[in-house]
């Protein structure tokens, strides 16, 4: 009789620990998820960030690379010299007045764009300036006075040629009345005027070494579409290389310098980077009038437009720093020791036809000081108004805010034997300063990047929380209800065999009585 009922209980027994059990499981399941998310939620999140941000053609962040949804600005600032007679004439110092500045808004676009069976993206560059009046100290047509950049260009390159040439190079310029400092507008000193020695350039000078251009301007046919065929990484296969430059005009390397390391073109337009930055990451930056690939180091933590947060990259204090203080940049000293520049300057000649241009941070900013006091008017240089800089969002890698001031100079070398330049002493001249950048991208870019930046960590914590607190509570009433089971099981044991004692007490009466029947009374 107390078989079935004791086979029943086990059964039921089973089924009530069977249940917890899988209770348990599921808890310990939670828990392990809540771990996981803990600990690698944020590769899921920098898998979608990669996925989102490479260059598929058709996508969001493709269009914004080719044609970027902003209008960058570029400031100009013209050393206007304000004593050219007495500088030639009595050998006083140059005084100079800064003008400016004179603002241009740009549009950017990449077009010609192919894609390439390497993972890679070709294009030719547009960009058009449009001159902003409202936003200047004036005109255009405001007239200032600055070295003759072409006429001592050629001086400077005649000083260590035969003498005859230097005379007949005076004579020259003697008949065409070339004088060491010409009068003319900002836009002709910008965008171009007919320069009579490059006029007779044209006309005298073997094809093969001619110019490219038959007026001289700084930012001469730079309004329009470049030649320049420039081909980048699009991330997809490797986003490690997401926007760094393969080729530039077919080359993969500059032929300029002495080591590969300095002629190395890997770095990005200034645009976008790879993402997922750290504090530790050096940027490289390449444009065509630097001539190099510019190293950015992080400088801090900064807060942009709509509360996105960046990173603040500048150029390292030694990236123009002569060679006594940084031996690494001797191989931008192409002919040794004596071509390499002054602290705080870069000698771009290689790049610019062996004018011998000279650039510099603006003011001579992060330069010996000796540059900036050989001509009177520059004041001191000062960090906000003066430092380059990118501000990156580091989880994209898309820059957020951009001013690349860089200071255009000339080294003048003093030729006697030239008399238009015979009292011009060797003197690096300052000839204008520029600021080029954005100052934020549109809300529908920084809205994005402020999702991805906030969002995410925000779901890992809810996520962590949910699990693990579902997980431990799970496993919390799984262990109170198997000790609970155990206790009665226990309590249901002790009463079972409390009846099966009492039973067999009565079954041995029973049986005692039946076996002395002559007890029984009648």
């Amino acid at each position: 009789m107390n078989g079935p009922k004791h086979k029943l209980c086990t059964k039921l027994s089973s089924t009530y620990l069977r249940k917890w059990w899988i209770t348990i499981a599921i808890a310990a399941i939670l828990i392990i998820g809540g771990i996981v998310v803990a600990c690698e939620f944020s590769v899921l999140i920098n898998a979608i960030v990669d996925r989102m941000v490479a260059l598929r053609p058709g996508a969001k962040t493709f269009n914004w690379w080719a044609k970027p949804p902003v209008e960058p600005r570029i400031s100009l600032y013209v050393y206007n010299v304000t004593n050219a007679d007495d500088f030639l004439s009595n050998g006083s110092k140059a005084i100079v007045d800064e003008v400016g500045p004179y603002v241009y808004t740009e549009t950017w676009e990449k077009v010609n764009i192919v894609e390439n069976d390497n993972g890679t993206l070709s294009y030719n560059l547009r960009k058009i300036y449009t001159f902003r009046e409202d936003l200047s100290a004036g005109p255009e047509d405001d007239v200032v006075i600055v070295p003759n950049i072409p006429m001592l260009s050629a001086t400077s390159q005649s000083k260590h040629a035969a003498r005859f040439l230097r005379l007949a190079m005076a004579s020259i310029m003697d008949i065409l009345k070339i004088k060491p400092f010409v009068q003319v507008s900002v836009g002709q000193l910008l965008w171009g005027y007919e320069d009579p020695l490059l006029k007779l350039a044209k006309d005298v000078v073997p094809k093969e070494q001619k110019l490219p251009y038959e007026e001289f301007g700084l930012l001469y046919g730079k309004n329009g579409t470049s030649s320049d065929r420039v081909t980048v990484h699009t991330g997809v296969d490797d986003i490690t290389q997401y926007g760094i430059i393969d080729k530039y005009n077919g080359r993969t390397h500059l032929p300029h310098w002495t080591t590969e390391e300095c002629n190395r073109l890997n770095g990005t337009d200034g645009s976008i980077f790879p993402p997922h930055i750290d504090h530790s990451r050096i940027l490289h930056v390449y444009d065509k009038d630097l001539c190099r690939l510019l190293p950015l180091v992080f400088e801090k933590e900064v807060i942009t437009k709509n509360e996105v947060q960046g990173y603040r990259f500048t150029p390292p204090e030694s990236v123009f720093a002569d060679v006594d203080r940084s031996p690494e940049n001797m191989c931008f000293c192409p002919a040794g020791q004596p071509s390499c520049s002054p602290n705080g300057l870069f000698n771009v000649s290689l790049c610019q036809y062996d004018s011998p241009i000279m650039l510099s941070f603006p003011h001579f900013y992060l330069a010996d000081d000796s540059l900036r006091t050989q001509v009177e008017g520059i004041s001191p240089p000062e960090k906000e108004k003066h430092q380059f800089f990118f501000d990156v969002q580091p989880n994209m890698g898309t820059t957020l805010r951009v001013r690349a001031r860089i200071q255009i100079n000339l080294a003048v070398s003093q030729v006697f034997d030239i008399k238009q330049v015979a009292n011009f002493p060797d003197i690096i001249f300052p000839i204008l300063w520029f600021e080029e950048g954005i100052d934020s991208l549109p809300d529908e870019v920084t809205d994005l990047m402020r999702f991805a930046e906030v969002v995410p960590p925000k779901i890992r914590i809810v996520l962590i929380v949910v699990l693990c607190a579902l997980g431990v509570g799970l496993l919390l009433l799984a262990t109170f209800c198997l000790i609970r089971n155990s206790h009665r099981q226990s309590t249901l044991h002790l009463e079972g065999s409390n009846y099966l004692a009492t039973a067999q007490v009565d079954m041995n009466k029973k049986q005692n009585k039946d076996n002395n029947p002559s007890n029984v009374r009648y």
